[in-house]
């Protein structure tokens, strides 16, 4: 649990410092918004003077002057769009206007600015109206891009990385898997044969024969343990089976080996209208039983566990139930992880395995139904119509 803790923190930290530097970069940005927009408005003030400048000057004066610096300043505003406002209200002049320059379309354009409080630069004869140029208008937008941009690189990069580091725990499973299933083997194999030699040998002695019974019981169990290993990683052969004859055989194995202050409520085989699904008897049953052995821990030997199974028309549904300790909700989709436990002693292994043979193998799913703490937990198993 510790691992996982960690980890949502360092989820936390991550996330806080991607906004710290949105948030840097907004303000760095707003403020060389500000200056660029600070030197437009210069501009277009300088532009207004030169144009007044030269429409106050007559002919007989215009000789004797040199307006080349004027010029320049006119035609040096190729980004700011302007519109010249006569006293009268009247549009003497336009440049850098992109769409519809009627003389109808620009009043309209004027008379908008001035209702959103627009601040025309006014001069002797003239008032300048004009807006931001599309370099300072990509600059405003600029933080939201580069937000965007380091979303979907840190949005891929996650997903990349979480898909190796899954298919590395995948090849990590199935090789331990296999591995310990073919460790088993060979013990078992001599288990056996021991059995069989004691069998032989104390062939009269009944309470010796009654003890091998029971140990040939317990090394079956041992076979199927090491037959459910060896399935992991290669696809296991499905079967149509009735959902309630191996929900009823989970259930008189696991009540065997449980207080008898717990009871089991799960619908009896007999009677109930057969619901078939398509699966590995082997591996479901062991999903099965990691649920069940879950709910006695979490009910420490006092409770009732419950089963209840229903249906639509593509998939049939088994709910386990228990009045356990209950699994907080930001733990509900956690419990699945690998590592992830509750308890003093356990790997955190049984249900991430549940939900590799549920999803993987099954093409099912397996959730967190609802819990609620000091009350219970209720999982389902969702399974596709055999």
């Amino acid at each position: 649990m510790d691992i996982y803790t960690r980890k949502s923190r360092l989820k936390i930290y991550l996330g806080a410092a991607g906004a710290i530097i949105v948030a840097i970069s907004m303000l760095y940005t707003n403020y060389l918004t500000g200056k660029l927009a600070e030197e437009e408005r210069k501009k277009v003030s300088l532009y207004l003077r030169a144009m007044e400048d030269l429409s106050d000057t007559d002919d007989e004066d215009a000789q004797f002057c040199d307006f080349t610096l004027h010029f320049q300043i006119l035609q040096s505003n190729t980004t700011i769009p302007v519109m010249v406002v006569n006293d009268r209200g009247g549009i003497d002049d336009f440049i850098n206007i992109r769409g519809d320059t009627s003389v109808l379309a620009l009043r309209k354009e004027v008379e908008k600015m001035e209702e959103e409080g627009f601040e025309p630069i006014r001069g002797f004869a003239y008032s300048i109206y004009y807006k931001e140029s599309t370099l300072l208008k990509q600059l405003r937008y600029f933080p939201l891009v580069q937000l965007i941009l380091i979303a979907a690189f840190v949005g891929f990069g996650y997903m990349g990385f979480n898909s190796a580091r899954r298919a590395e725990q995948n090849r990590v499973w199935v090789g331990m898997a296999k591995e310990t299933a073919h460790q088993l083997g060979t013990p078992i194999s001599a288990i056996v044969a021991w059995i069989e030699h004691l069998k032989m040998i104390r062939e009269d002695d009944e309470e010796t024969q009654e003890v091998l019974g029971e140990l040939r019981n317990d090394v079956s169990r041992l076979e199927l343990i090491a037959d459910r290993f060896s399935k992991i990683g290669s696809a296991p052969k499905l079967e149509a089976v009735n959902v309630y004859e191996e929900l009823d055989k989970c259930r008189a194995y696991m009540q065997r080996r449980a207080s008898r202050k717990v009871a089991f409520d799960f619908p009896q085989p007999n009677g109930q209208p057969e619901k078939t699904v398509r699966i590995n008897p082997h591996l479901f049953d062991w999903v099965v039983e990691n649920l069940l052995r879950n709910a006695l821990d979490a009910m420490e030997g006092v409770g009732k566990i419950s089963a209840e199974v229903y249906e639509d028309s593509d998939y049939v549904y088994i709910d386990i139930s228990d009045t356990g300790k209950g699994i907080p909700a930001n733990k509900f989709k956690m419990v699945f992880q690998p590592g992830f436990t509750t308890k003093k002693r356990g790997w955190g292994l049984g249900l991430s395995l549940a939900k590799r043979i549920v999803e993987e193998y099954h093409k099912g799913k397996i959730f967190v139904k609802k819990s609620e703490e000091g009350k219970g937990t209720t999982f389902t198993i969702q399974m596709p119509r055999g």
